[in-house]
């Protein structure tokens, strides 16, 4: 582990120096497009972001603010224009959402909904795995996968702790690596069926709002209907994988789910704090959902936004913060002078995933205003002769490999922009590759620094990495396949997409 620290120490320093020297270079001696200096000068500092992202040269928000100050020094975007894209109605999204996933913590609310789906599953060891992982991918399409998974694991690690007391020690530490794997790995593939699921899922949003104006939103309710076949299929084939590759030899005969009546018996009743939560959780989500409507062809059903007089000016951020507004003004029963819901509890939101999200956003629009996004697409104009559905194959898988090594939401916020050229180019409807590479940074399940759920997992010293690498690589091919044939044959159906046409909204944005 030392010489793995030295090694991880010596790559920060030597990319803490070498990269702003490459990019320096470029800016002074090389012209990617003559007549067009803010095109190189977007390439270098995008170079240098995307150099310290993936090595952490210095932490990942602190390279996300660069924006603000190298592009209008270089001529790139104006500074007003850039540091807008720090704070939009997705940020406030993303605040509110946590803002609820918090007020859950902070009353337990999170670990009785856990505690209830694993008594009505069952104690089998199919049924364990399959309501830890459905426990698990349900809280993380709403609150953070970190915090879902370290909510989950020490519930899983008594549960095992019991089973090993009551049967055989062996059998059950095969078991127990599929059961942590679980959990791992729906934190990540529950996260991919809301916009709030993800980093990676808003920072495409609002991507593909700022490349491409007169597109049409990508609601709440559009990402869900789409996103829940996806989730589903993937999860049923982690579950197969999982119960396939760590089930018990033997049958279980002397365990009963009297462990985990227990756990949610110490629990006690369930308080006022904890109904009100829910009942506001429920409401939230079911706000999310009927904003904008549905549209099923001859069949529509409109959406609750219609019902005021300016509908377009409601967002999601809306609804997210007006609901989080209540936990600060409903009083706790239980604490006096206290609500539901205090500062101190919610000035726990990532604010460095703020950060991040604003910096993706930020090189998103400077790609777009400098003419990078394009050239980029014109340098990849002989990918058009590849099928769209292999070339959507090829960015997925790349994508998921990518992101076993760093940020998801870095690379998201990366290779976004990329595509979006790519598409203008090759005219494709932008969506068929942007979507499917956003689903692919949610697909990283062959290392423990892919995401902080493989991290949490791995550091209860129950599995090793080959475990994570052999069961990870079998379910990343499996769920990159998923993606695309779902992103074609039901994507397209959802978001309205004609595979061989350039939409109207996309040729707009070709300058």
């Amino acid at each position: 582990m030392e010489n793995s620290s030295e090694n991880d120490s010596t790559t920060k320093r030597i990319a803490l120096i070498v990269a702003p020297i490459i990019s320096l270079i470029i800016i002074l001696f090389v012209d990617l497009e003559p007549g067009k200096p803010a095109i190189t000068n977007c390439f270098a500092v995008a170079l240098l972001m995307a150099i310290w992202w993936v090595t952490e040269a210095i932490p990942l928000a602190a390279t996300a603010m660069l924006p603000v100050a190298l592009f209008p020094l270089l001529g790139v975007v104006d500074g007003k224009t850039i540091s807008a894209m720090y704070f939009n109605h997705l940020i406030f999204l993303f605040i509110g959402g946590f803002m609820m996933a918090l007020a859950m913590q902070r009353w337990n609310l999170h670990k009785r909904i856990a505690l209830s789906i694993l008594l009505m599953i069952g104690v089998s060891p199919g049924r364990i795995l399959f309501g830890f992982m459905l426990a698990t991918a349900f809280l993380s399409m709403w609150m953070s996968n970190t915090a879902t998974a370290m909510m989950m694991v020490p519930i899983a690690l008594s549960v095992i702790l019991k089973l090993e007391e009551s049967l055989e020690k062996k059998d059950i530490g095969k078991y127990s690596i599929g059961l942590l794997l679980g959990i791992a790995y729906s934190a990540s593939i529950g996260g991919i069926a809301t916009l709030v699921g993800t980093p990676p899922n808003l920072s495409f949003a609002r991507i593909i709002g700022i490349i491409f104006p007169a597109a049409p939103e990508i609601s709440f309710s559009d990402w869900f209907i789409f996103a829940i076949p996806v989730t589903l299929l993937i999860f049923s084939a982690c579950w197969m994988l999982l119960y396939f590759l760590y089930k018990p030899k033997k049958k279980w005969e002397n365990f009963n789910h009297t462990s985990i009546k227990e756990e949610y018996i110490r629990l006690g009743r369930m308080g006022l704090e904890e109904k009100i939560i829910l009942m506001l959780f429920v409401i939230l989500a079911l706000l999310w959902i009927f904003r904008t409507g549905f549209d099923f062809g001859t069949l529509k059903i409109p959406g609750w936004a219609g019902l005021f007089n300016t509908p377009s000016y409601i967002n999601d951020g809306t609804v997210a913060i007006a609901i989080a507004s209540l936990l600060f003004i409903i009083p706790s029963k239980s604490i006096k002078k206290e609500r539901l819901m205090n500062w101190e509890t919610a000035a726990k939101i990532p604010w460095h995933i703020v950060i991040l999200f604003g910096g993706g956003f930020a090189l998103a629009k400077a790609f777009v205003e400098s003419g990078l996004s394009l050239w980029f697409g014109e340098q990849l104009a002989a990918l058009a002769s590849i099928s769209p559905k292999m070339l959507t194959l090829g960015i997925v898988g790349s994508m998921s490999l990518l992101t076993e090594l760093t940020s998801n939401t870095a690379t998201t916020e990366m290779i976004l922009p990329i595509l979006a050229g790519l598409a203008i180019s090759i005219k494709l409807n932008p969506l068929l590759l942007m979507i499917p590479a956003t689903l692919a940074a949610s697909l990283a399940f062959m290392l423990p620094v892919a995401t902080p759920p493989n991290a949490i997992v791995f550091g209860t010293g129950h599995l090793q990495i080959k475990d994570m690498v052999k069961t990870g690589f079998i379910l990343n091919i499996i769920a990159v396949i998923l993606a695309t044939l779902l992103m074609y044959y039901w994507g397209a159906f959802v978001f309205d997409i004609n595979v061989n046409e350039f939409p109207d909204w996309a040729v707009s944005a070709v300058k």
